[in-house]
């Protein structure tokens, strides 16, 4: 049985239908970013949990260049060590048909027993290569993907210089590689890079490793310390050129999904916070208003007997209608975005399968927040009711104070016309209904400035880390240290413009308990095709003693400008040096150490080697380029910048991108809210002065002018208020989101700024036509009619 309350609740619900569903889609876009987000991140967690742990993703990694197996024994008896894998892990070309350049197959062994005891493939289709078949092989699904390959499919490789061949036998994931990139390379690029798995026997033989292996993983017992059994790890290897064992968490695949992790988290408390605000003064604009012109309804239940309790929580229920409303709409579409979102993570991360799975403590705690929000915008107007006496509330509301406002009074509108002075005088005498508004307005505008934010971030790194800071056209890299005469024979490749050798070091960088593994990059004074510049933009003199560090590297390790760290080469004799910190430079994907190329020679105790080169290559030459570095025996990899740029805007560019578009249209539906919710509200409370102004003569266009002019100057007040919250946002939104992987640059072009100015403006136009539209309808007998 619905009671007279309810019906008098549905009633007025339907007569403003427009304003509780603009307040509820608001609330709806804040639900659904909290959900969204929240469960984005649970979604990637568990599910890379569970496939960690099914798949037995080890807790220690190492790597050496040649071991015998039997160290074993002696490995698996490091106090805290449950399981020990031994493998062979190589690399080798492939030459792809309809593919210019050179792509690289990273193999790795699979025990000849068949007990995978670690890592295990997840065999999408497809089964594991026998023992007899020498070169069968499970490739990586990112990669079969990308080349439409086929089970039964052969691809020619160079394995260890000699040209051979790969049968596809299955097609598979592993835990290792839930993000698939080259070493050394943070961003994904599946065309010209994939993982191979073969059995032990086949890949030792074809690099010379019979009997031996060049990587480790261990799982650890649980409670163990990885440190410690990292140490024990580099003493028992250190005999055999082993470069360090790192833990789990420094794993680059793993590392990869955390920084992303963490970007979303970031993007968790931020934008659901302002939504959840915005909603909270909306309503508490819908519900003040009903209770002014309420006010004969409010006494009248009071006489006929309803509690002040009662009619509190009657005015309290439009917030709570308004709230299920904006949950339930939230809910559902954070549920369907939040599908759509982790399709794109799909692309970039690769797991069994990735299913959506609703954060239910953010769906609580979502529905909690906007309750709250609703009370606290409500609270003032329904204590407003309830403190309402029947005897004062049968009375109209008292007249507003008709004196000239106070810029009137200090000449300021003297010259100005009667419309702008009737609407200066309106926002003075109700200065918290138009600070609302201009809140509402400013956090609407500042929402549209983070979209655009995101994009120029984007494009500055593009511009900046790869046309500015490196200038090359292709990097080519070696297999082993190649000498000075392999730069002469780089030159007389086809296109070859320009070469410089780099001679390039795994390292581990220290300051302190701080410490950071990294590839140091040594070339020359005076490059021409790397560029490094500081914080101010100024171009970086490499100097001949010390290094040239990221700025975040820097803030990593603790140091500043003349204080020094130490380099533990991991390659060759394994020395550490301490070398003073010469300069920071600004760079924006990953961490870098660069050196003066013959310090880095003398560090090594070198003569003139180069691990790679950078080079300049004319682009009508290009194919005829490609094709001649195949045939080159020494080079391993040839990575193109080109292909570089492809990777990241299909990676990061894409998720940031995603995210970027969600953003925007959020934006835009809060942006019309404020705005029609405003012009609703003053369309309501003011619908008996204006319809006197019509009687009293003035057209429909001065009555419209009258209104919406005071509406303007609020929109005109909170731009500039909005793009100075939008920046400050952005900068926040964008320092959180930074990380060891990716930072993005802290910019926000004026065309950001403009478009979020031009949005306001159109959803204001669009507001104000529905409202003028409505002026037209104004019953001019009917709201002239004495109240009391």
């Amino acid at each position: 049985m619905i009671s007279t309350l309810e019906r008098k609740l549905i009633r007025d619900m339907g007569g403003m239908k427009g304003q509780v569903l603009m307040v509820s889609l608001v609330m709806a876009c804040g639900m659904a970013m909290m959900i969204v987000t929240q469960s984005i991140i649970l979604s990637l967690e568990s599910t890379r949990d569970g496939y960690y742990q099914q798949f037995r993703m080890p807790d220690v990694f190492g790597s050496v260049r040649s071991a015998p197996l039997s160290l074993r024994h002696r490995l698996g008896s490091i106090p805290g060590v449950a399981t020990v894998e031994l493998r062979v892990v190589e690399e080798a070309l492939l030459d792809m048909e309809g593919v210019h350049e050179p792509v690289k197959a990273h193999l790795v062994s699979l025990p000849d027993d068949g007990r995978q005891n670690l890592n295990q493939v997840f065999l999408r289709r497809g089964r594991l290569p026998l023992l007899s078949a020498q070169r069968e092989a499970v490739v990586s699904e990112a990669f079969a993907t990308a080349h439409g390959l086929r089970i039964g499919d052969r691809l020619t490789a160079i394995l260890n210089g000699h040209r051979d061949h790969l049968e596809i036998c299955g097609i598979g994931l592993s835990p290792e590689f839930v993000f698939e990139a080259a070493p050394g390379q943070t961003l994904p690029d599946n065309r010209h890079y994939g993982v191979f798995w073969m059995r032990y026997q086949s890949l030792a033989v074809a690099f010379d490793l019979d009997g031996a292996f060049n990587n480790v993983c261990m799982d650890l017992a649980p409670g163990t310390d990885a440190e410690g059994v990292i140490g024990e790890v580099d003493r028992v290897l250190a005999l055999f050129g082993a470069p360090g064992a790192y833990a789990l968490k420094d794993h680059p695949s793993s590392k990869r999904l955390g920084d992303e992790l963490r970007i979303v988290g970031a993007l968790a408390l931020a934008y659901p916070a302002v939504f959840l605000c915005v909603a909270a003064f909306m309503v508490n604009s819908v519900i003040s208003r009903l209770v002014r012109l309420q006010r004969e309804q409010i006494a009248q239940m009071k006489a006929l007997g309803y509690t002040s309790g009662q009619v509190g929580r009657h005015y309290l229920n439009y917030a709570l209608v308004i709230v299920v409303l904006g949950c339930t709409v939230g809910v559902f579409a954070g549920w369907r975005l939040g599908e759509v979102m982790l399709r794109v993570y799909a692309h970039l991360f690769h797991f069994p399968e990735l299913p959506f799975v609703m954060d239910r403590v953010a769906l609580v705690m979502g529905v909690v927040v906007s309750v709250l929000a609703a009370v606290l915008g409500v609270a003032g107007a329904v204590w407003q009711a309830v403190k309402l006496s029947p005897a004062e509330a049968m009375r109209p509301e008292p007249p507003t104070d008709f004196k000239p406002s106070l810029l009137e009074r200090l000449g300021v509108t003297r010259g100005m016309s009667l419309v702008v002075r009737m609407a200066l005088r309106n926002i003075e005498r109700r200065p918290w209904q138009a600070g609302f508004t201009v809140v509402g307005l400013a956090l609407a505008t500042g929402l549209l400035v983070l979209p655009g934010a995101l994009a120029d971030s984007v494009d500055e790194l593009l511009t900046y880390q790869w046309n500015d800071h490196f200038r090359q056209s292709v990097i080519v890299s070696f297999r082993d240290p190649a000498s000075r005469g392999t730069r002469h024979d780089l030159e007389h490749l086809p296109g070859v413009g320009l070469v410089e050798p780099v001679r390039g070091f795994l390292a581990r960088v220290s300051s302190g308990h701080h410490t950071r593994r990294l590839y140091i990059l040594g070339f020359a004074q005076g490059s021409k095709l790397i560029n490094p510049r500081d914080m101010e933009g100024r171009p970086i003199v490499l100097p001949t003693e010390g290094v040239v560090v990221s700025q975040k590297l820097g803030e990593v390790l603790g140091v500043k400008i003349g204080d020094r760290v130490q380099v533990r080469a991991l390659e060759g004799r394994c020395e550490t040096r301490e070398l003073a910190v010469r300069g920071f430079m600004s760079d924006f994907y990953g961490m870098a150490v660069y050196m003066d190329i013959d310090a880095v020679r003398l560090h090594l105790r070198e003569s003139e080697t180069m691990t790679s080169a950078f080079l300049r290559v004319d682009e009508n030459r290009w194919d005829d380029f490609m094709s001649e570095v195949k045939k080159q025996p020494k080079i391993e990899f040839a990575s193109a910048k080109k292909d570089q740029l492809a990777a990241f805007r299909a990676s990061t560019g894409q998720s940031i991108g995603m995210l970027r578009e969600v953003f925007l249209w959020l934006a835009v539906i809060v942006a019309f809210g404020v705005v029609y919710n405003s012009a609703r509200i003053a369309l309501s409370e003011r619908g008996r002065d204006l319809a006197t102004l019509r009687v009293v003569g003035l057209t429909k266009r001065e009555i419209a002018g009258v209104l919406l002019g005071e509406l303007t100057l609020l929109v005109v007040v909170a731009l500039p208020v909005g793009l100075i919250f939008g920046s400050g946002l952005a900068m926040y939104v964008l320092k959180m989101v930074s990380n060891e992987t990716v930072r993005l640059p802290q910019v926000v072009h004026p065309s950001t700024y403009a478009h979020a100015v031009l949005v306001v403006l159109g959803a204001a136009g669009a507001s104000f036509t529905m409202v003028s539209l409505m002026l037209n309808k104004l019953d001019l007998v009917g709201v002239l009619k004495a109240r009391d």
